[in-house]
């Protein structure tokens, strides 16, 4: 993803809802975005609202129609397999501890192509087969 980084602006608007109370957040960056072997590859460092000088390094990786695999490395490292239809078992690092959470989505509509396009992804979260949240993320990729 060398050859594309920093070429791209990539926004992000991520919803959570927990126990009937809605958090959005919403992020403007520049990163990376490539399509290799019908895979499209969003690479973008996301900064922590307290203290700007820690960041986590983030890959959506899509992987097909039904499919999307979220890596994030830094202070809080998650690997999030989002697949319609199924439920993975997700490892969640944090400062606290690490979490084995479930993962299950009912929305993956990619309109991605060779030029960058819109992704949206809705899922649920759970631990101990209980819910913990509904969330929701749209990102759009645009050439700089």
């Amino acid at each position: 993803m060398e050859n594309n980084k920093d070429k791209y602006l990539i926004s992000v608007t991520g919803i959570q809802e927990v126990d009937g109370e809605k958090d959005k957040i919403e992020l403007q960056t520049i990163g990376s975005y490539m399509v290799k072997n019908d895979r499209s590859f969003i690479g973008y460092k996301e900064y922590d609202e307290d203290n700007p000088n820690i960041s986590s390094s983030n890959l959506v990786k899509v992987e097909s129609e039904n499919r999307v695999t979220i890596i994030r490395n830094g202070g809080k490292q998650t690997r999030l397999i989002i697949e319609k239809g199924k439920r993975h078992q997700c490892l969640y690092r944090t400062i606290m501890g690490d979490l084995m959470i479930g993962v299950s989505a009912d929305v993956i509509k990619n309109e991605l192509s060779d030029n960058g396009g819109r992704l949206h992804v809705r899922y649920s979260l759970d631990f101990n087969n209980e819910l913990v949240s509904n969330n929701e993320f749209y990102i759009s990729v645009e050439e700089k």
